[in-house]
């Protein structure tokens, strides 16, 4: 968030409950959103679900904390929103795109969740790019998940593994989540991670929720269309993906290494693979299977290979930010 933060130790089973709320909850939410679009607008549902979240903790704060709690000066509030544009509107809202439609059309949860999985090899680049130099690894391993990228989408036969469009979308989200990962540690973000979150959320709310007027989502769409289990699966991913999970990733930054902490990268795409096996039955081919074990395998290499570098309490470098899905 453009901060460090002071570690204090802790119990090993705090740190393993915390990390494990991290893995299940974002890795659970690529399948809270495919659930949510079977009825929401897509653009719509995602804006609703950053809004309320983003008031729920400003509430929290200013309870916890007085009247000064969400204080930032006009550059801080700034590089906030432009952060939440980037990794909320265009990183998640991207998402939420890909895997709204029909099954033809729309990306399964799990493999939108091996996609997003290349925002550190990304990251990598943009360093790169920049003048940065990341190790020999890193850039083996950036090359390893782009070939697992290319195995995951390319063709075989007459059909392909995932709809190209779709995948193309969340190549695009995951690109906006690299820039926005990438811009956060280097502008003048407010200190404390909980009040940039807020003003994330509620810059990158009304950016979705003015995407959503902008495809005319609303047109002939009433609240009262919306299925139970929609209803049920939007509360989810305000609560356990925007709320409890993101809190769980504050704790670990103060108390857990970050080379611990940094492994949800690969570890949320096995989940999210996983659960929408299980509880949707999508199909987990070969292909899949194959593409995805060599994007985890490569974003491993590269989260393993910056871990000396990592600056003490924050994600920063090729491991990114976290994926508040």
């Amino acid at each position: 968030m453009g901060s460090s933060f002071s570690r204090t130790p802790a119990g090993p089973a705090l740190v393993w409950t915390a990390l494990a709320l991290v893995y299940v909850l974002w890795g659970s939410t690529y399948l809270g959103i495919r659930i949510a679009v079977e009825s929401w607008p897509p653009f719509t549902s995602a804006a609703l679900r950053f809004a309320v979240a983003a008031l729920v903790l400003a509430a929290v704060l200013r309870l916890r904390r007085g009247p000064g709690a969400l204080r930032v000066d006009r550059r801080q509030f700034g590089s906030a929103a432009l952060i939440g544009v980037l990794l909320l509107a265009g990183g998640n809202g991207l998402v939420v795109l890909a895997e709204s439609g029909p099954p033809a059309t729309a990306v399964p949860s799990g493999i939108a969740a091996l996609l997003v999985a290349t925002v550190p090899l990304l990251v990598a680049l943009l360093r790169t790019a920049t003048g940065d130099r990341p190790r020999g690894w890193t850039m083996v391993g950036v090359t390893v998940g782009f070939l697992g990228l290319v195995l995951l989408v390319l063709p075989t036969g007459d059909t392909a593994a995932v709809p190209l469009a779709g995948a193309l979308i969340v190549v695009a989200g995951a690109v906006c989540w690299s820039v926005g990962s990438f811009l956060s540690g280097r502008l003048r973000m407010p200190a404390d991670p909980f009040v940039a979150t807020v003003y994330e959320m509620v810059a990158g709310a009304a950016a979705l929720a003015g995407l959503g007027l902008a495809r005319n989502e609303l047109r002939g769409f009433s609240p009262g269309d919306v299925t139970g289990r929609s209803w049920a699966a939007l509360a989810y991913l305000m609560v356990a993906g925007s709320l409890v999970a993101f809190t769980a990733y504050v704790w670990l930054l103060h108390h857990a290494p970050i080379s611990l902490v940094a492994t949800y990268a690969y570890v949320n795409p096995v989940v999210a693979v996983v659960l929408g096996a299980l509880l949707v039955a999508e199909p987990v081919t070969a292909q899949v299977l194959v593409g995805g074990a060599v994007i985890v395998a490569g974003v491993a290499l590269v989260v393993s290979s910056e871990r000396p570098r990592q600056p003490s309490g924050k994600v920063a470098g090729a491991a990114g930010k976290p994926a508040r899905r």
